[in-house]
């Protein structure tokens, strides 16, 4: 069992104030049947990992965050046949278990077993964790990302062509897999659709620059920093709306006269949501894919929804063993740019300091560390 240096989430020796990100070493089990271990190249800096760091998200501690990586394969366990020691692979954050209700009818996203086990404990799916210091139990944050080595279960875990960037490729995990989920599966975008996007961070970027891939006539992104709206524009908006200058449903409407297809919120908060459904044309689609504190709850007008047949759906990834090839593929093609989408990077030692940047807005597109750039 060898030991790897991560950066742990834990509360502070006296079990007083927040808890914080620390640089430290940790055990790592080999790999059981149906899991890889992982050498990571790289990782993403993910709001998802914010909220659990801020407690917006209960998460059992010490633990280890990242949930958006690539790197290399080092040992497979028994049953695994897709990947070998060697291979460049990049792995989703959705670890699909195969075999629940919910993953037997093809909803691998919300596959019963990594709800069950690892959302709520941070174990895979024997009841345990791969990750040990000093004898301790450190929970997985899917498949603890943000060290220099992670055990993923295989079918997470997907080969990677020459094509698509080894360090790249993390963010097609996450950010790109969650968007493709909600423009590809969900919203189903047609070509010809208008699109709004509310919230152009990591996600919302990749949503707008998919659903631009999709076909999408119009794609309006809808943000309250310029900076974050003029990446939007490299990434396929075809217009832009500072929500903080001018309200957004009536610039929806003063651009296409009339409200949007689709629209995705991209943010998780209350007067997003709402802005959503409020700026959608009759017969519309709200898509949320962005994850609240917990207890946040939705204001929205009954009356309208009912008779103006609005659909409002949750979207949370995608079906791993479906969606992820296409990912990959898109990539492959040159139809996904991720040179662009991913605007900071950082050193594995800078990881707090991601999170930090993060959680002040001050990264722009996606940020990523860059965990061992010799692999690349």
């Amino acid at each position: 069992m060898p030991e790897v240096k991560s950066f742990l989430l834990e509360m502070p020796v006296q079990g007083e104030g927040a808890a914080s990100l620390r640089p430290d070493t940790v055990t790592v089990a080999a790999p059981r049947a149906e899991e890889v271990l992982v050498e990571v190249a790289a990782c993403g800096v993910c709001h998802t990992d914010l909220h659990v760091i801020k407690d917006e998200v209960a998460f059992p501690k010490p633990a280890v965050l990242g949930h958006e990586v690539s790197g290399v394969v080092r040992e497979v366990g028994e049953g695994v046949s897709h990947v070998k020691p060697g291979d460049r692979v990049a792995c989703s954050f959705i670890m699909p278990c195969g075999r629940c209700r919910h993953c037997e009818k093809g909803l691998e996203d919300i596959c019963e077993t990594f709800f069950h086990h690892n959302r709520l404990a941070g174990q895979l799916y024997d009841g345990t964790t791969r990750l040990t210091r000093d004898g301790e139990d450190i929970a997985m944050y899917s498949m603890a990302g943000h060290a220099t080595h992670c055990v993923v279960p295989s079918r997470a875990v997907f080969p990677l062509p020459d094509e698509v960037p080894l360090p790249e490729a993390a963010v097609l995990g996450c950010s790109l897999f969650t968007g493709y989920g909600a423009v590809n599966t969900v919203a189903d975008v047609q070509p010809g659709e208008s699109v709004a996007v509310i919230a152009a961070g990591g996600v919302g970027l990749s949503i707008i620059h998919l659903a631009r891939a999709a076909g999408a006539e119009r794609v309006i992104a809808v943000d309250i920093d310029d900076d974050k709206l003029a990446l939007a524009r490299e990434l396929g908006a075809t217009d832009v709306i500072n929500s903080a200058k001018t309200d957004p449903v009536d610039g929806v409407k003063g651009l296409l006269g009339r409200g949007v297809d689709v629209a995705f919120e991209a943010l998780g908060s209350v007067p997003t949501v709402k802005l959503a459904v409020d700026m959608l044309d009759d017969g519309g689609r709200a898509v949320l894919a962005g994850i609240a504190p917990a207890g946040h709850t939705m204001d929205v007008d009954i009356t309208k929804v009912v008779r103006r047949k609005l659909r409002i759906y949750g979207s949370f990834g995608a079906a791993a063993s479906t969606a992820m090839p296409e990912v990959i593929k898109l990539a492959a093609e040159g139809k996904i740019d991720l040179a662009t989408l991913i605007t900071h990077r950082f050193a594995f030692e800078q990881t707090a300091e991601a999170y930090q940047l993060l959680n002040e807005r001050k990264i722009l597109g996606r940020g990523l560390i860059q965990t061992n750039p010799a692999l690349a």
